[in-house]
């Protein structure tokens, strides 16, 4: 033999035992979770028993022995049959308005007015005269007497100190007479486009601002500080890992927020992602986006800015949905469209010839049928383009309006806790006839579309795992009503545990990255206590998220559950 092919040979040779001993060993991880149960969310829905992360990255998944057999790793975490998930991603929310709400008078489950005075009257003992009294979650759908209130209830409790709370579906105010003085409002002042004041049989203001006409309080309002901004972001961020939700999209930011969320990111330990639209009533933040353009990917994937957040009308509860008809317990009232046709059909092109996704909520079946009308009328121009166009909420639907996302492509962004809220009182509202396109998920997905699912925290509880019950029993904790409320209506598990998670990440544009436990995506996992595939629906309550992974590291775990060695 030539001695250039002996060359040529040993060569070969030395790569070819090279190959071996770099296959046959195992390669290195930083974690290993084995020996429990990992629903992988891919297309199948395939479950495997383990999974090893190196960096911020998945690198294997697959059984114990196999993932045992190709990777050693620096932590092993023996799972002992719990479960593991792709990280919980909430499609709809408001993000720094979960901080500031814990630091607010929360009244969520109150229910009287007189529950609420009580609190108000507290919270005046401790402050100076002329310090303002904040709070949110009151609903007058829970009290006795299912009337708005009036600002004479405050003023009796808060007389020196302006009082402004807000109703927790966020489009509704009650403020005291302080606060209309400060605003200059009195019974000469005209409903706002979009808006209404509650009026007493004398014409004047009763204290109760409706959607638009909430921004005749705004320039009175302090501001909250960038620092304030930034505390509630982190306040926020632990609520989020504490309950598995590694993805959060924020429905609405205006420039002093989004410049406060990028600096929490910058924060090496903040615990979250997030996916952000522009809040299109705050004109001058959406003209610096549409000329400086989208950002994707910042602080190594923790925050997006790509999409536009806009409103055509208001919530249910306060009656501001806007409808085909009249309400059924308030004829006449047909509720309230708070962006134009004409402006909305203006901004979303802008979006789409900027390459901004549009999300827009709509709640009232009026309200969904002017969205998709503006939609088709852009979208027709470019079907095919990727544009991925949303509608937030989505809650009452005329039945010809159904059909019409799949045929559009546009996602309908929904909340499965907003219908297990508002079962008490929505046939109220819309009647029985109506009521059949409420809350429609089957007959959505029946159609050929996917749900993102969301919370609209802090309008509903953040817990991810509350809107999967919600989508599978349509029943609430109590299990009330026995066996559904329009059950047919409901989501497999399978579905419900999809909407939370690699359907969320397709509404951002991030399915490719995460939203399923696959080799190449992102490590964001949790680790459940229970296996809600297969547990009774009523246990997915009880389950407890055991531990949070973002990006390969852990941001969340509870007091020592599972066996952690090397």
């Amino acid at each position: 033999m030539k001695p250039k092919y002996v060359a040529l040979f040993l060569i070969v040779l030395s790569i070819g035992v090279l190959l071996v001993f770099l296959l046959g060993s195992p390669r290195m991880a930083d974690v290993i979770l084995y020996n429990g149960s990992v629903y992988t969310v891919d297309r199948e829905f395939s479950v495997a028993e383990a999974v090893a992360v190196r960096g911020k990255r998945i690198v294997g998944v697959g059984s114990t022995d196999d993932i045992l057999s190709r990777f050693e790793a620096k932590e092993m975490v023996d799972l002992q049959g719990k479960t593991v998930y792709p990280g919980f991603i909430d499609a709809h929310a408001h993000f720094l308005g979960l901080g500031i709400s814990l630091r607010m008078l929360d009244f969520v489950g109150t229910s009287s007015p007189d529950q609420i005075t009580a609190m108000v009257r507290d919270r005046v003992r401790k402050l100076k005269p002329g310090q303002w009294i904040r709070g949110r979650g009151w609903d007058q759908n829970d009290w006795s007497v299912k009337k708005f209130p009036t600002h004479e209830i405050l003023d009796a409790v808060g007389p020196n100190n302006p009082v402004y709370l807000g109703r927790i579906d966020g489009h509704a105010v009650w403020v005291n007479r302080i606060v209309m003085d400060l605003a200059g409002i009195t019974g000469e002042t005209r409903d706002p486009e979009g808006g209404r004041i509650l009026r007493d049989d004398q014409g004047n203001p009763t204290g109760i601002f409706i959607d638009n006409a909430i921004d005749l309080l705004t320039p009175i309002i302090p501001e909250y500080s960038s620092d304030e901004l930034e505390e509630a972001g982190r306040l926020a961020s632990r609520f989020c890992a504490q309950v598995g939700l590694t993805s959060v999209q924020d429905m609405g930011a205006n420039l002093r927020e989004i410049e406060a969320l990028k600096e929490l990111v910058r924060e090496v330990d903040f615990p979250v992602r997030l996916y952000v639209s522009v809040q299109g009533s705050d004109t001058a933040s959406w003209r610096f986006y549409l000329q400086h353009g989208k950002e994707v990917g910042l602080a190594d994937n923790k925050l997006t800015i790509r999409s536009l957040k806009l409103y055509v009308d208001g919530a249910l509860g306060s009656r501001g949905a806007a409808l085909i008809d009249s309400y059924s317990d308030e004829p006449g009232n047909r509720g309230l469209t708070r962006t134009s046709e004409d402006e909305l059909q203006r901004m979303c092109r802008e979006a789409f010839e900027g390459g901004f996704q549009v999300c827009t909520h709509a709640i009232g079946d009026r309200g969904n049928h002017i969205v998709l009308n503006v939609y088709e009328e852009i979208l027709q121009e470019r079907r095919t383009e990727d544009h991925r166009f949303r509608v937030e909420h989505v809650q009452v639907l005329h039945p010809d309006d159904i059909p019409r996302f799949r045929e559009l492509n546009v996602l309908p962004s929904m909340q499965p806790t907003h219908c297990t809220s508002d079962m008490y009182w929505a046939v109220d509202r819309v009647g029985p006839d109506r009521i059949e396109g409420a809350y429609a998920w089957r007959s959505l997905l029946e159609s050929g579309v996917i749900i993102p699912g969301g919370s609209d925290f802090p309008v509903e509880n953040p817990n991810p795992l509350w809107g999967i019950y919600a989508a599978v029993t349509r029943q609430d904790h109590q299990g009330w009503p026995e066996g559904g409320w329009y059950p047919e209506e409901r989501m497999t598990i399978e579905e419900a545990i999809r909407s939370f998670t690699v359907w969320a990440a397709f509404a951002a544009f991030e399915e490719e990255m995460k939203g399923s436990i696959e080799s190449g995506k992102l490590a964001d996992l949790v680790v459940l206590s229970n296996d809600i595939v297969t547990i009774d629906p009523d246990k997915i309550l009880s389950t407890e998220v055991l531990r949070t992974m973002v990006g390969g590291s852990w941001v969340y775990r509870v007091a020592e559950e599972l066996a952690t060695g090397r």
